[in-house]
């Protein structure tokens, strides 16, 4: 080996971790978003101004009729605002793989298979929608009203439940998300069944659970776990006693099925994955 030739030792090192290049491809996609930034007002102030409107609807209805079963504006607005919370986030991180059929459509997810990173981290990063804000302002500002229009005895374990529910409620759209950019593998398109379950979930998350009918709860419990996310919990916050009978334990952990359906959504990704073959573009 002659002396101007590097040894591997003295090679730079050009690796980097998942965390920074997730956070690069965040950076680059906020940049390109600003660089009109009187159309990202306007969007985001689309946003706020649609999903304001429809609560807006919702508190008429209350002004006419008083209450829905029992629960008052100030509690279903602790509900909206949790499952909105929940969505307006989910709605802005996996941006990828909501428009993922544009991806297989292109043959542009044969570059990221030949890229020697992450499928889900690839994906995940290609798409921030900052515009979101919008739909996160007003879905804050409707659950501050709840809360400022309720007497709840806030203690550490109720905020902590309350964010977790958040939590649990944004990773179970995540997860809804990724269930609808694996079946592109299959259908090219999106299936609107998938857009029932995410947007329609949201606004089914909107009400109490005891609106519905039976066959209607059993889904959003057991097969989309929405329930779990927000009712259930909102329902232990609140300190109301649940007329489905559901104990305190189950109220205090349902959240965690959020996170479970998105393990199991990224396991579907990566069976998804296996059985892809390109458009040939």
């Amino acid at each position: 080996m002659t002396s101007g030739t590097p040894t591997p030792r003295s090679l730079p090192d050009v690796r980097i971790s998942g965390w920074r290049l997730y956070v690069h491809y965040v950076s680059l996609s906020l940049r390109a978003q600003m660089q009109y930034r009187a159309s990202f007002v306007l969007q985001a102030f689309g946003q706020f101004l649609i999903t304001f409107t429809e609560f807006l609807a919702l508190a008429a209805l209350f002004q006419r009729f008083g209450s829905l079963q029992h629960w008052t504006l100030p509690e279903v607005a602790f509900l909206y605002g949790i499952i909105s919370v929940a969505f307006a986030i989910a709605e802005a991180i996996p941006r990828g793989f909501d428009v993922f059929p544009r991806y297989i459509r292109s043959g542009e997810f044969d570059r990221i298979l030949l890229r020697p990173r992450s499928t889900v981290l690839q994906v995940l990063g290609a798409e921030f929608q900052l515009m979101r804000v919008g739909r996160l302002s007003q879905a804050l500002l409707v659950l501050g009203w709840g809360i400022g229009h309720l007497s709840i005895t806030w203690t550490a374990g109720k905020v902590g439940l309350m964010l977790l529910a958040i939590a649990g409620g944004t990773a179970l759209f995540s997860g809804l998300f990724v269930v609808a950019a694996t079946l592109c593998f299959w259908t090219i398109e999106s299936v609107e069944l998938i857009n029932c379950a995410t947007y329609g979930g949201v606004e089914a998350g909107q009400y109490p659970l005891t609106i519905y009918r039976p066959w209607f709860r059993h889904i959003f419990t057991f097969i989309i776990p929405l329930a779990m996310v927000n009712y259930f919990p909102a329902q232990a916050v609140l300190g109301r006693i649940d007329p489905l009978g559901s104990p305190p334990w189950l109220q205090c952990t349902a959240p965690l099925a959020g996170f479970a359906f998105l393990a199991v959504s990224l396991l579907v990704w990566r069976v998804g994955v296996r059985h892809y073959t390109s458009t040939g573009n």
